[in-house]
């Protein structure tokens, strides 16, 4: 998941709002802890002027590091790694590290800024039911996106992602989760469906795609669909917004059949070497500013109203960013499958890749 930044003025003088707050509260650094924090997360997924801001503000070293997708960080975790203090899953894989007990639970009492979130953010979600071991960061809904010069219609469907008259021009997601799900909803199956026809009837539905596949991709996807390179794919909406400024052949449309909703969250890894560090970072995160900051830089939605508020137009009144009720009706969040599941989608991925 590639999550693209562009410059923007309402980011700057969010930046310069954030920093004055900073430089106020300097005057107290006394009361933070010193040292060092070891922070993960998606590539291109924050403002890094907020980093040095809270580093300002707290005196505390921030380790930064990136991770191409939620199964490489539960790779690296499940290795045994203790090399992170905060990570950034999103919410089906959430489930999964507090199924298998690799995450702390938060000292709220060192988050007291979580209370800048709407309520129904902070509790109440699948993933975490009592919001014990995560804080919601950024949310958004996967969009078809498209180069209106090589598709000659406006798509409603998934099934573009199937056009003959488009061979060689589309994109796939290059993990399993999100290529299956897709060939899933398009066959009116759920995304979490644990059947293991009903995987292996979508995987057959992927097997008949893949002879018109360009390539399957993940982060490549902003790069080929902005330069012109392909003609449709799969993508997160929010990024559609810099990639329709680059490129103004392209467009981003919800499917009818619905789509992935998502929640990026704040989370502790079980052992963390600096556990009340993380949680200072993780509050400072959730400073309205700070989040109104990330939001503005990542073209994502906070989920947080008082932030909405500080964002320009561009993005608080932008479908592709705050996707409509009617479009978050049909669509679906991930939860964590059981293992006879997961091992099912490996199996099944690796039938695809070799057919």
């Amino acid at each position: 998941m590639r999550k693209r930044l562009y410059t923007h003025l309402m980011m700057i003088a969010l930046s310069a709002v954030a920093l004055v707050f900073c430089a106020a509260l300097t005057a107290c650094g006394d009361s933070y802890s010193n040292g060092e924090v070891n922070v993960a997360n998606w590539g291109d997924y924050i403002d890094e002027d907020t980093i040095d801001a809270f580093e300002e503000e707290t005196g505390i070293k921030v380790n930064y590091s990136t991770y191409s997708d939620n199964e490489s960080l539960y790779s690296t975790l499940k290795n045994g790694s203790t090399d992170y203090d905060v990570i950034v899953p999103s919410d089906y894989m959430v489930a999964r590290l507090i199924e298998e007990d690799m995450l702390e639970e938060i000292d709220f009492d060192n988050v007291p800024n979580a209370a800048n979130l709407d309520e129904d953010f902070l509790s109440g979600l699948d993933y975490d039911p009592e919001g014990t071991y995560s804080v919601p960061y950024l949310w958004g809904v996967v969009g078809i996106i498209y180069n209106t010069t090589m598709v000659d219609y406006t798509p409603t469907s998934w099934d573009v992602l199937w056009d003959e008259d488009l061979s060689g021009q589309i994109l796939m997601f290059d993990n399993s989760r999100d290529a299956i799900g897709i060939a899933l909803k398009l066959l009116g199956y759920s995304y979490n469906t644990t059947s293991e026809d009903e995987i292996t009837e979508a995987v057959d539905k992927l097997i008949e795609q893949k002879p018109l596949v360009q390539a399957y991709v993940m982060d490549q996807i902003f790069d080929k669909m902005e330069a012109g390179e392909a003609a449709v794919a799969p993508y997160y909406a929010g990024d559609a917004v810099v990639m329709m400024r680059e490129n103004p052949d392209l467009a981003c449309v919800y499917p009818e059949e619905g789509s992935n909703y998502y929640i990026d969250a704040w989370c502790i890894p079980k052992g963390a070497a600096n556990k009340e560090n993380a949680e200072l970072f993780i509050n400072y995160m959730c400073q309205t500013d700070v989040m109104a900051a990330n939001a503005t830089y990542c073209t994502y939605a906070p989920p947080s109203s008082a932030a909405r508020e500080l964002l320009g137009d561009d993005l608080a009144d932008n479908e592709l960013v705050y996707a409509p009720d009617e479009v978050r009706e049909l669509c679906e969040i991930y939860t964590n499958l059981p293992q006879t599941i997961l091992d099912l989608y490996d199996q099944q991925w690796i039938r695809l890749k070799a057919a």
